[in-house]
């Protein structure tokens, strides 16, 4: 496992010759910032509300990688002040799906820091994330001698046409998503790596429901206090060194965990994966991108009569899709 890691690393120090600094403004970070890592293309309709649901949160500084938008994005973040940015015109396929550019930029900036590596369209939820900021989790973290933290991912979702309510620049796309399936997980244990493997929710039951194992992984691990040695090696579902990956307990008990709350199901589905059926940058071959266009213009409604409003974080815990542990 070390010599794996040790290549995945070579990958993305190679991979920092595909990046041109837009603008580096990393000078500014603070020795206890919490950061935000990300890689985008064409998301300017939904960076407003994305960045400002983060600085609300307690995040400092965002170092992001454009992967070559025409839509405005790259202008509009290089003139954010909490933003350092990178450009890259490279493939997004052949760098992992942008893990080798975000493993390098956390290697390079994010040493000693916490680190939450997420999506545009992924909003993170922990415990008491209604009245404690990110920095009062990872300072409990810290107490707790952990590295690490997980989030299952849980698909959102309207009620109805998923293009009946047009998203906003600036809006919180959870107030057209509101919807999830409070159900319908599988969960096993990777035994390579030690992480946990969960699939199931909206996509597993509507776009693999006649295969359901090769549905997306809804296990992820984004919150990470960063050393120069780690490495994601696909998405953030799973790290070297393997014991950033047990973030569960195995006596028994619950440690804390939170969600990542995702809103891809919203009407700007439809052009992106228009988008990337074109490009066929994406996992697979767009495997997914192909389900979505095909199932979504069959029907367009993934609501269902198991599906659950979303009110707050202690709901989730209470249908056991995350737990605050011993965090009180």
């Amino acid at each position: 496992m070390r010599l794996r890691r040790k290549k995945v690393l070579f990958k993305a120090l190679r991979a920092r010759r595909e990046l041109t600094s837009v603008v580096n403004r990393t000078a500014q970070i603070q020795p206890d910032d919490t950061l935000v890592v990300m890689t985008i293309r064409n998301e300017y309709v939904r960076l407003p509300y994305f960045l400002q649901y983060y600085r609300d949160l307690g995040i400092s500084h965002f170092l992001i990688v454009d992967n070559d938008s025409d839509d405005g994005s790259r202008e509009y973040l290089a003139a954010q002040e909490d933003v350092s940015l990178w450009h890259t015109e490279a493939s997004y396929k052949r760098s992992d799906f942008g893990v080798r550019w975000m493993n390098w930029i956390s290697r390079t900036y994010c040493h000693g820091h916490w680190t939450l590596t997420v999506d545009v369209d992924e909003f993170f939820v922990y415990p008491f994330c209604d009245t404690r900021p990110i920095p009062a989790l990872t300072d409990w973290l810290d107490n707790s001698g952990l590295k690490s933290f997980s989030a299952m991912m849980i698909d959102m979702y309207p009620k109805g046409n998923i293009d009946a309510v047009p998203y906003q620049v600036g809006q919180n796309p959870l107030e057209i998503a509101e919807w999830f399936d409070s159900g319908n997980y599988m969960i096993s244990t990777n035994p390579e790596y030690y992480n946990l493997w969960i699939q199931g929710g909206p996509r597993a039951r509507r776009f693999f429901q006649d295969d359901p194992y090769n549905a997306p992984s809804m296990n992820k691990i984004p919150l990470v206090k960063w050393d120069k040695k780690y490495a994601y090696i696909q998405s953030t579902h799973m790290l070297l060194p393997r014991g950033l990956n047990l973030v569960y307990d195995t006596d028994g008990g619950e440690k804390a965990s939170g969600a990542l709350l995702h809103a891809k199901f919203i009407s700007t589905l439809r052009e992106k994966t228009e988008e990337e059926m074109q490009r066929q940058e994406h996992y697979a071959s767009s495997r997914e991108y192909e389900a979505y266009q095909r199932n979504l213009k069959e029907d367009p409604d993934l609501w269902c009569n198991w599906s659950e409003k979303y009110i707050n974080w202690r709901q989730l815990e209470i249908l056991g899709l995350m737990s605050k542990g011993n965090w009180a």
